[in-house]
């Protein structure tokens, strides 16, 4: 399958980040609670760390360490960092509960030029909701380099487990959105785009989903009385 690196974005409305966001909330609110009572939730944080990332990762990083520091103030949420680069490196962190360890992980990586990896995230994703379900994967990345079928696939098998993929696509581009937007449909979950004009929208709807896997619906509105944001945004959709 082409890059999607290769590929120019189609030209789309000025408004069309606000748009997508608002998507994004709508297809949020209607996902399950993904856990009982007395669980902890458990979110995979995925990250592209190619080198098309460079030029946002800093700021990427502060939004993602924001995310962490929301979800911790709720308790009862694991998060396992997981990201690839360069020449066919994929890691995963143990899974961790504690916001400054997970920070200063995020801090310790950085971008290194090669090809996505995508299918080797999915993969790790299914063996690890197989061990003890994750709630949710939260995939940050600007493009896909790999087969979109087998993508595809593999956000099924993760869907008919329970398991959502939450795809936010850096810069929109289109052959990758095509994609992207596919995989989020058919593991129930939901993808939203963002550029360096929607960093506080990112910030939002990554606190959302934070909130979510930790809490369900009923932490999420509480969330929302006391942030605003996209979190109240979804809150209203949740009222609906």
């Amino acid at each position: 399958m082409a890059s999607s690196r290769d590929k120019l974005p189609t030209g789309k409305p000025a408004n069309a980040p606000a748009q997508d966001v608002a998507q994004f909330l709508a297809k949020l609110a209607a996902v399950p609670t993904p856990r009982k009572g007395g669980e902890r939730g458990r979110l995979l944080f995925g990250l592209d760390a190619t080198a098309s990332r460079q030029a946002t990762w800093d700021r990427a990083c502060q939004i993602q360490a924001e995310m962490f520091t929301a979800a911790a103030q709720l308790g009862g949420l694991d998060i396992q960092l997981a990201y690839y680069r360069g020449f066919g490196e994929f890691k995963a962190a143990p899974w961790l509960s504690d916001s400054a360890t997970l920070q200063r992980l995020m801090g310790s990586v950085s971008c290194l030029g090669g090809k996505t990896q995508i299918g080797k995230l999915l993969r790790h994703a299914l063996i690890e909701t197989k061990a003890k379900r994750i709630n949710a994967v939260v995939f940050i990345g600007d493009a896909m380099e790999e087969d979109g079928d087998t993508l595809c696939h593999q956000a099924g098998e993760l869907g008919v487990l329970g398991v959502p993929l939450f795809m936010f696509h850096e810069r929109g581009e289109a052959l990758a959105a095509e994609t992207f937007k596919q995989m989020a449909t058919l593991s129930g979950g939901a993808y939203c785009r963002f550029d360096s004009s929607s960093a506080d929208a990112l910030r939002d709807l990554l606190r959302a989903v934070a909130v979510f896997a930790t809490g369900g619906r009923a932490a999420l509105e509480d969330h929302s009385r006391r942030q605003g944001g996209g979190a109240l945004l979804l809150t209203r959709q949740l009222k609906r």
